[in-house]
């Protein structure tokens, strides 16, 4: 086992009710907000007017339209708005997408220069301004994390970037705002916090307890997901899902490790930035994929993993163990079912090669490349 610190600054906040807590807590830091948001759910399902009217009397500018494939260009908009309206404090209200936005614009209003600066290493932060989240969808762990993902579409990159000012100040965590997120990214949402456990477990260093940690957290998402598919509006099945979501990436994998890997995270992000496909459904065409050209990498991972989860025993069934999971919530495992298709592959691959994509632990070649597509196509 690998030495470790454990750090985690965040204030958390689950369960009914929780948002109460808000205006208060932003008080502490000022009266000036810069609320970031997406398109139009947070108007529809009336969370909007409720924050409006639990942040009267407060200063509130606003930057909406987030993507949920986030882009740069809006974190830098974003950025100029607070910067010039002096605000105290960052008010992320969404997914992943938003808070990894909100969280590059909380570092980014220091320094006259764009977040992805910051993302590349061209710029290192000095200082970043309060940043609470208010989560409305169970997938990313972004809540609880330093970490955040943007893509450039002029550079045809997508790139995560982590740093101890990313945490939030305090994230509200109230599972009855994600009882109006669709079927489809509900889906994805489950499968990503299982991506996110699958990185960790196949990262770099032995932990056991990590490990138990990820098969409980996997167990979790696949006894809770698909009765949570039948209830969409069951707030103890939504609570659970939200939880595992956290838990699935807020340091606890990771614990006793030098890194987890996530060579299947920049294989989907690719994807993401290609085809503007959904996150979680690059991961679920991926991640059976992964498994079957790393067999004689990682068998003996792979192996336990499906040993533990699924009583397989081999490489190629517990692949498929996974791939049928993900099928069972309805969630893509072929490129062709995101209308991808076979001509799309010399595309596919040069992106790849470009951007010279691969893990932290278990390296890809671009040798691997090909047969990889082969098993997602």
């Amino acid at each position: 086992m690998e030495n470790f610190t454990i750090y985690n600054p965040v204030n958390l906040h689950f369960g009914k009710g929780v948002l109460d807590l808000l205006p208060s807590s932003i008080n502490q830091y000022g009266e000036r907000i810069l609320l970031i948001y997406g398109k139009s759910s947070i108007k529809e399902s009336g969370l909007y007017n409720q924050l409006m009217s639990m942040l009267d009397g407060f200063t509130i500018f606003e930057y909406e339209g987030i993507k949920s494939n986030p882009l740069v260009e809006d974190a830098d908009a974003a950025t100029k708005i607070a910067r010039e309206n002096k605000v105290d404090v960052i008010l992320a209200v969404g997914g992943g997408s938003v808070i990894d936005t909100a969280k590059m614009v909380s570092i980014g209003v220091a320094e006259e220069c764009s977040v992805w600066d910051y993302m590349i290493g061209k710029e290192h932060p000095s200082k970043a301004i309060p940043l609470f989240a208010v989560l409305t969808l169970a997938a990313t762990g972004t809540e609880m994390n330093p970490f955040a993902v943007l893509q450039n579409e002029k550079l045809k990159r997508k790139i995560g970037y982590g740093h101890s000012f990313l945490y939030p100040k305090e994230s509200y965590l109230d599972p009855q705002l994600t009882t109006t997120v669709s079927k489809d990214y509900t889906v994805y949402g489950i499968v990503d916090l299982i991506a996110h456990a699958l990185e960790a477990y196949f990262g770099k260093g032995d932990s056991p307890l990590a490990d138990r940690f990820v098969y409980s957290i996997i167990e979790e998402a696949m006894e809770v997901g698909p009765e949570l598919l039948r209830n969409l509006d069951n707030y103890e099945l939504r609570a659970r899902i939200m939880y595992a979501a956290t838990m699935a990436l807020n340091g606890t994998t990771l614990h006793g490790r030098q890194s987890g890997d996530w060579g299947v995270h920049a294989i989907g992000h690719e994807l993401s930035l290609l085809f503007d496909i959904a996150h979680g459904a690059s991961l679920s065409i991926a991640y059976p994929a992964w498994m079957r050209i790393m067999k004689s990498k990682a068998s003996d991972r792979i192996c336990e993993l499906g040993s533990v989860l699924f009583g397989a025993q081999d490489v190629d069934e517990t692949a498929l163990e996974f791939e049928e999971f993900f099928k069972s919530l309805g969630a893509p495992t072929r490129l062709t079912d995101v209308n991808i298709k076979d001509k799309d592959r010399k595309k596919i691959i040069r992106q790849w090669s470009d951007n010279n994509i691969s893990g932290l632990n278990y390296k890809l070649s671009e040798g691997d490349y090909k047969p990889l597509l082969d098993y997602m196509i």
